[in-house]
């Protein structure tokens, strides 16, 4: 267990050695039957972390407020349009400036070939950390919370069979980030990681260079698929979800045209029967229903996606407990 993490970034697991991480879900757990036994866990009284959100959310606001008050400090929210970003507050003046006036410094901005580098740049500017809750890049928490669900529903991932899969939705072009945190973190934990998609829905190169070098490290492996229905053979674990044509095209209406070709890119109860009958079914949510996933599959008895959202906010207490502390 590594315990000086107090002040480190939270931008990419990456950044993160294995120990650091296992320590992150050691302490999610500690803290998660620490809240079920109803015990105070007040680890960050008085401290205080500012939100600050360019996207809107559901789970990652309500996730980071009731934790860092559950952990006896407070969540100061920041819309970005009700700022001065807009009219000249760089990067480097938010980093330091909220990092005098915060504890904690929390971000969540998308934008497509921006997003991480502001992160980034808030953070060479901070003397607090700054915990990214989603880039145009990565999505740290939610891939923590999702490799602590995997422990949890079927213990040692070792070995286990994941698929991380494109699905087709009819909504925006969403962020790469999820399936490229996905790869690179389950890898690392010896997983057997397929990455199928359609050719014009490529990850990034060096994201994928990345994780190829993580599964020869840590001996498992990792491969690429076309074949949506290939995907799911004898899979452990079924992880698929849209994302956007980024790598393609940035323009929205050709990205939406691209992905008409991939409508039966669905996951229903026919693929699912080709995973192992113990399979579960992971999403980070919000899944476009009967377009994805259907109704059958989300609600039905391999499904997790509510454990999995829970368990978005007892990683990011761990974070915030072992980073603001």
């Amino acid at each position: 267990m590594q315990t000086n993490l107090r002040g480190k970034d939270m931008i990419t697991t990456q950044e993160w050695t294995k120990e650091e991480i296992d320590t992150v879900l050691d302490v999610a757990l500690e803290l998660k039957r620490k809240r079920a036994l109803n015990q105070p866990h007040a680890y960050l009284r008085d401290k205080v972390l500012a939100m600050l959100f360019f996207f809107s959310s559901t789970r990652t606001r309500s996730s980071f407020e009731a934790g860092i008050a559950q952990l006896g400090g407070h969540g100061a929210f920041i819309d970005s349009t009700t700022t001065q970003i807009s009219h000249g507050d760089t990067a480097k003046e938010i980093g330091e400036i909220y990092g005098r006036y915060f504890d904690g410094i929390a971000i969540r901005q998308c934008d497509w070939d921006f997003g991480n580098q502001y992160i980034k740049d808030v953070a060479a500017a901070s003397r607090v950390p700054v915990l990214n809750m989603q880039c145009d890049v990565y999505h740290p928490f939610q891939i923590l919370a999702d490799m602590l669900t995997i422990i949890e529903k079927k213990g040692d991932p070792r070995g286990l069979t994941i698929n991380v899969s494109y699905a087709y939705a009819s909504s925006y072009q969403k962020p790469i980030s999820v399936p490229q945190s996905l790869i690179l973190l389950m890898t690392r934990f010896g997983m057997n990681v397929r990455l199928t998609h359609p050719p014009e829905f490529k990850l990034m190169p060096d994201i994928v260079e990345q994780a190829r070098e993580n599964a020869r490290r840590h001996k498992g492996s990792f491969e690429i698929l076309d074949d949506f229905n290939a995907g799911f053979k004898d899979a452990d674990v079924i992880y698929a979800k849209s994302w956007g044509a980024m790598l393609t095209t940035t323009d929205h209406q050709e990205s939406a045209r691209i992905s008409q070709q991939y409508t039966d890119w669905i996951t229903d109860e026919r693929r699912m029967a080709m995973a192992k009958d113990d399979a579960i079914y992971m999403h980070c949510l919000p899944a476009d229903r009967n377009i994805e996933v259907t109704d059958g599959v989300i609600d039905g008895p391999n499904s997790v996606v509510y454990d999995e959202a829970e368990n978005r906010l007892h990683v990011q207490k761990a974070v915030m407990a072992l980073t603001m502390s």
